[in-house]
């Protein structure tokens, strides 16, 4: 389960919002930064072709005449003449930037910055801001103003897309990447909002900006109209069909996401109600959260990946992953490694996690003796397994078959190198059989 230290309690709430009204969390006409551009209008920042002038770990600047921190995640073998996409991930009420970074104590690495860094394959920057008393108040717009100083430090330091700043956050996290979505709609590409009000503020507010939002439609703290509203903002800036979006039934502990149509090119809006309450990393069949079996990360991250951007490495980080208290004894994981052959590129299989249920299985892709681009790797399902989500690919199913295929920034591999994609299955994890092709 993945511990919250203290979530938005509805007296929080309303506490919170009378703050929010009467201390006018706007943005009080914060300018944009130097480095802002449109959608579309790529522009390298000062920090590219120079050394990098911030490393991983704790950062503290002035905004608003106070001390500021943030804690950053450069990536592995960062290179300063690749443009990176820059991410923000805004904690909950009570937490804390290291919450967000580490990805809480349990699911630690897993669901670090809410589950997309491991993701993101070291295509991106991430950042953890720290909130005023834990929390996202914006008083006169000083949290979207932090923002803003941020975003120039780290212009001037690092590498970034500036057509793929991101930002995303859960309960009092997302009230303030809601208000980024209003205030900087041409700073940041696309937002993700979790279990959110309009506690921060909405200054602005009336252009569009690609927006995601996910809601339990049990939740005690913002109730589910809460979120529709938040949504429906950008449903009518983007130009979307207004619609009745479905949402799963009570006691099915499933999730229904919709993607809205008719709006404006390059501004999406998908919606994600689960039937859950007040949390951050709700997974299908089970109640309560898990960053290791939550789908919500997966989707986020295919949200935001959507828009292009550079390619990760092919190689990636290493994961822990801590499985859920054992109620049965799991079987040993199994492992496969295809035998060698003429082919282009070969697959192995290892189970990486095992829960009652279900698994989780990771596929290493390797190049033979010539580089390849592009590859498709095949199995059999065993009996009862089933395919819930994958990621670091494009999957279909037919029958029993499970066809995997390269996304666009991992189908290159030189001579011997590798990527690897992870997936969740339901039923008993198998020793399957895989076949790699490369065109």
């Amino acid at each position: 389960m993945v511990r919250y230290r203290t979530l938005l309690g509805p007296v929080a709430v309303a506490a919170s919002l009378v703050v929010a009204m009467a201390g006018a969390a706007l943005d009080g006409g914060a300018g944009t930064p130097a480095s802002a551009s449109g959608v579309g209008t790529a522009a390298a920042t000062a920090g590219c072709g120079k050394a990098p002038g911030l490393a991983s770990g704790t950062h503290t600047i002035q905004s608003n005449g106070k001390n500021r921190s943030f804690i950053l995640r450069v990536p592995d073998n960062y290179q300063n003449d690749r443009p990176y996409r820059l991410v923000f991930g805004f904690h909950w009420v009570g937490a804390t930037a290291t919450d967000v970074a580490t990805g809480q104590t349990v699911d630690r690495n897993t669901w670090a910055y809410y589950g997309l860094q491991r993701l993101a394959n070291n295509s991106a920057i991430f950042v953890a801001p720290q909130g005023i008393n834990n929390g996202w108040g914006n008083s006169g717009g000083e949290d979207v103003t932090f923002v803003d100083n941020m975003i120039s430090r780290i212009d001037n330091a690092l590498c970034v897309d500036t057509t793929q700043r991101f930002a995303l956050g859960f309960s009092y996290g997302g009230a303030m990447t809601y208000a980024v979505a209003c205030a900087r709609p041409t700073v940041f590409r696309a937002v993700a909002v979790y279990g959110a009000g309009a506690i921060s503020g909405c200054s602005g507010g009336t252009q569009p900006i690609a927006y995601f939002g996910a809601h339990g439609i049990r939740d005690n703290v913002f109730p589910i109209s809460t979120g529709r509203s938040l949504r429906d903002r950008f449903v009518q800036n983007n130009g979307c069909a207004a619609q009745n979006a479905p949402e799963p039934t009570q006691g099915s502990l499933r999730h229904v996401t919709t993607t809205y149509s008719g709006c404006r090119s390059g501004y999406p809006v998908v919606w994600a109600a689960f039937d859950e309450g007040h949390i951050a990393a709700p997974q299908d069949g089970a109640p309560g959260d898990s960053g290791t079996r939550t789908w919500l990360p997966a989707e986020t991250w295919n949200f935001f990946t959507q828009f292009g951007g550079a390619p990760p490495t092919t190689t990636p980080p290493p994961v822990t992953t801590t499985p859920p208290p054992p109620t049965t004894t799991a079987p040993p994981p199994p492992t496969t490694t295809p035998p060698p052959g003429a082919g282009a590129c070969t697959a192995t299989y290892r189970t990486t996690n095992t829960w009652s249920g279900g698994y989780q299985g990771d596929v290493t892709v390797t190049a033979g003796g010539s580089a390849i681009n592009g590859w498709t790797v095949r199995w059999t399902l065993a009996n009862g397994q089933t395919v819930s989500q994958l990621w670091n690919g494009s999957h279909t199913v037919s029958g029993s078959t499970v066809t995997v295929r390269n996304v666009e920034y991992n189908g290159s591999l030189p001579a011997g190198g590798n990527t690897t994609f992870g997936f969740l299955g339901t039923g008993t994890p198998s020793a399957p059989t895989l076949t790699c092709t490369s065109p």
